[in-house]
């Protein structure tokens, strides 16, 4: 129910209750009538709300590739769940999940949806969907952790999970279609507006089987805009009215609009090599981690757009917040009893590390360079191409370095934990206990406390920063701003222009 359902019922009910009221027993008093003032009801708008899109790339969800394009098709598409800020997942059209044994998660969604063309939304559209975004470039890497999806009746589905996994829910967020296709070619979803096409011109409009949903914005233009410097520009000279920016390459000082920070999974981190070196010693490795100012990182090189963690999960998820609260701020004196466990002498503090070419990462790593000095390290800085700086890390040809992943919404981290793994580079599989506990949680042969303090006494990588994202809207856009991560437009039925 919407904010405004809710204020118009709620008037109603007051109106009801003051209606059938009595007055005191004895009393005189006359009855009166109940004046009200007129309501105002806010004039719908064709033309005001204006998005970017990539002309030159596919609408269809599971073909993507451009961040402008997946943004539209979230109000073109539902899907099962969709995920908050604390990347809880929340229903979309799913009405309820439950974990049939280890490996097999079962999902229940409404028999009356349909798509705009008319068509039922069925279990067998969402297993169609899940199949196609198996192979998508923008959900493939999310939905590793399910490995087949089946449809068990017209209402329940049943996805298969390629390991034990309590969160696995959490990746269900992936569109859902059925490979229909409008007269103009545009994909059908059964969201909550439609493509259009007409006047030369593509835009949402209103999909007429969401009855329920009656947003002051009816139509939606689409502006070919492909550039993200070009998208910055349209969103200050107001050509368009939203837009959100991942602030991968640090561009919010460009931005003259109202904002929201937006919590990404994308994890900023140090990279130890645990095979050779210095840093092959643990008490080396929390050394620099005690040693390193998170909260300085996150203030200057990434303005403020990030959030500083100790724990390799994101600090507001439900695991990050098990984790023990460590200080994100430097703690030299930790940082040199550290040292002094190892049993290396002064002259032997030697760090190298290894960035590419990111901004933020190099602004990053002047801040740590200093930071470890600060704690008696003698550090050097390695900057490279991103060719490179990828051959030097697969190969351990690094001290450290800093990296960075996406965690998936279910905060999995076995791409540092497996064999294969993107970030497992430097990490000694077979002698991490790290790895070993974590695999047995997985299996549910653990506590995730147990992974926690293991990876606090091993330190096998070293986290940073969770990295945020941007929603930048006109100044004359009204309402309560609402929006999160994949789901940039989750109250946009409130929104309005003065």
């Amino acid at each position: 129910m919407t904010k405004r359902y809710l204020s118009v019922l709620l008037a109603v009910i007051a109106v009801a209750l003051s209606l059938v009221s009595c007055t005191p027993r004895g009393s005189d008093t006359a009855a009166h009538s109940l004046v009200t003032e007129p309501s105002t009801k806010l004039v719908t708008d064709t033309t005001g709300f204006k998005l970017s899109y990539s002309q030159s790339d596919s609408l269809n969800p599971f073909e993507t590739k451009t961040l402008n394009n997946q943004i539209v098709e979230t109000l073109v598409f539902d899907s099962l769940f969709v995920t908050d800020e604390s990347f809880e997942a929340q229903p979309s059209i799913a009405t309820g999940y439950s974990y049939e044994s280890s490996n097999k998660l079962n999902v229940t969604i409404p028999s009356g949806i349909l798509f705009s063309n008319g068509t039922k939304l069925t279990a067998n559209s969402v297993v169609y969907s899940f199949n196609q975004a198996k192979g998508s470039p923008h959900w493939k890497n999310m939905l590793k952790g399910i490995s087949d999806a089946e449809a068990l009746s017209d209402t329940v589905i049943q996805f298969t999970l390629s390991y034990k996994n309590p969160n696995a829910h959490n990746l269900l967020t992936f569109a859902i279609a059925n490979g229909d296709e409008d007269k103009n070619g545009y994909p059908i979803g059964s969201g909550r507006y439609q493509f259009g096409e007409g006047n030369g011109s593509v835009f949402l409009e209103v999909n007429k089987n969401r009855t329920e949903f009656t947003p002051h914005f009816t139509k939606i233009q689409l502006i070919n805009i492909t550039s993200a410097e070009s998208i910055e520009n349209a969103i200050n000279i107001g050509n368009i009215s939203y837009t959100f920016r991942d602030m991968s390459t640090g561009s919010e000082n460009k931005m003259q609009c109202r904002t929201k920070a937006v919590n990404l999974t994308n994890l900023v981190y140090v990279g130890v090599n645990g095979y050779n070196g210095i840093t092959k010693n643990k008490n080396i490795r929390k050394a620099i981690s005690f040693a390193i100012d998170r909260d300085t990182i996150v203030k200057s090189a990434y303005r403020g757009y990030a959030k500083s963690t100790t724990s390799p999960f994101h600090p507001s998820s439900y695991l990050g917040k098990q984790a023990a609260v460590i200080d994100t701020a430097a703690d030299l004196a930790s940082a040199k009893q550290a040292i002094a466990n190892s049993g290396y002498k002064s002259s032997e503090l030697k760090i190298d590390i290894l960035v590419n070419k990111n901004l933020q990462r190099i602004s990053a790593v002047k801040l740590i360079k200093q930071q470890l000095e600060a704690a008696g390290f003698k550090v050097t800085v390695n900057r490279e191409s991103n060719k490179q700086y990828q051959y030097n890390v697969k190969n351990r040809a690094f001290d450290i370095y800093i990296g960075e992943t996406r965690v998936p919404d279910d905060m999995n981290l076995l791409s540092f934990f497996t064999d294969g793994g993107a970030t497992r580079y430097g990490i000694n599989l077979n002698k991490s206990k790290s790895a070993k506990t974590y695999r047995n949680y997985l299996k549910g042969d653990g506590e995730i406390g147990s992974f926690l303090l293991s990876f606090s006494q091993e330190m096998p990588f070293i986290p940073l920063l969770y990295r945020q994202g941007m929603i930048c809207y006109s100044k004359a856009l009204q309402g309560d701003m609402q929006g999160y991560s994949d789901n940039y437009f989750a109250n946009i039925e409130d929104w309005y222009y003065n």
